[in-house]
């Protein structure tokens, strides 16, 4: 407990899924939050974190809206006094369309929430991070983004981005004090990831989910919220640049089912 205590987080994606179950582990360890989301639920979030004793500000703001994002700093400093972890989680998948039936509309909408949207929150809370000396930045990526297999065009090739963006940011940063890594899970079952689950439970599948990875299930989003706690904290001190997994084994393998028709 209090592994964040006196910490400011920024969490972005916080109404639900991954970004809930961070901020909410980031404020149970001690850590006051700005949790921001497109969707209205994020204040919920904050409302669950202030029941607790708590401090938490939650924030309707597009997460891909530089204005945003730079205001969504400007308040953690000024209403918390600084920003010590920023977790840039916001992301869209952009369904599994076929090659051919991709639009330039769809891949410019995915890359501009889950890759500059990134980007923005990690410059950002960058600024304000190496004033101060120190600081923790964390990106969600996705095994989709370290090789084929597990995701739709336009997502794989935005989180290959923010893999990619993790790697030369953190060298962007050298002498900062300012860390940054991503996490890249695997299926776990979000509001992003629903219409998988509620597909499979209508077939009467459920129990495949997540049967090509070597733990032959899918994750929760705390599994992942404990990955972010640990990157977040002092004890991964040593670790920045990295794109970590967090996905029961899938990517050592990465077995795809090839649809023929």
């Amino acid at each position: 407990m209090n592994t964040l205590q006196g910490k400011i987080a920024l969490v972005t994606g916080a109404a639900s899924g991954i970004g809930r179950a961070s901020a909410l582990l980031f404020a149970s360890e001690g850590a006051a939050v700005v949790a921001l989301d497109c969707a209205a639920e994020v204040e919920a979030t904050a409302s669950a974190i202030r029941s607790t004793g708590g401090r938490a500000i939650a924030l309707i703001r597009d997460s891909a809206a530089e204005e945003d994002v730079a205001g969504a700093v400007t308040l953690a400093i000024k209403e918390f006094g600084g920003l010590d972890v920023c977790y840039a989680n916001a992301g869209i998948s952009g369904g599994m369309v076929p090659f051919f039936e991709e639009t330039v509309e769809r891949w410019e909408q995915v890359l501009k929430i889950n890759l500059i949207g990134t980007f923005l929150a990690a410059k950002y809370a960058a600024l304000s991070m190496v004033k101060q000396r120190r600081g923790s930045i964390i990106c969600t990526a996705s095994v989709a983004g370290l090789r084929s297999g597990a995701g739709g065009m336009p997502y794989s090739a935005s989180k290959a981005g923010v893999i990619s963006l993790v790697q030369t940011a953190a060298n962007q940063l050298s002498g900062t004090g300012v860390r940054i890594n991503a996490i890249c899970p695997g299926l776990i079952e979000t509001g992003m990831t629903r219409p998988i689950f509620e597909q499979a439970r209508a077939r009467g599948s459920e129990r495949k989910i997540g049967q090509l990875n070597p733990l032959r299930r899918p994750g929760i989003p705390d599994e992942i919220a404990q990955t972010a706690l640990f990157l977040a904290s002092d004890a991964s001190s040593y670790v920045n640049g990295q794109a970590i997994a967090v996905d029961g084994g899938l990517s050592t393998s990465h077995p795809i089912v090839i649809r023929r028709d």
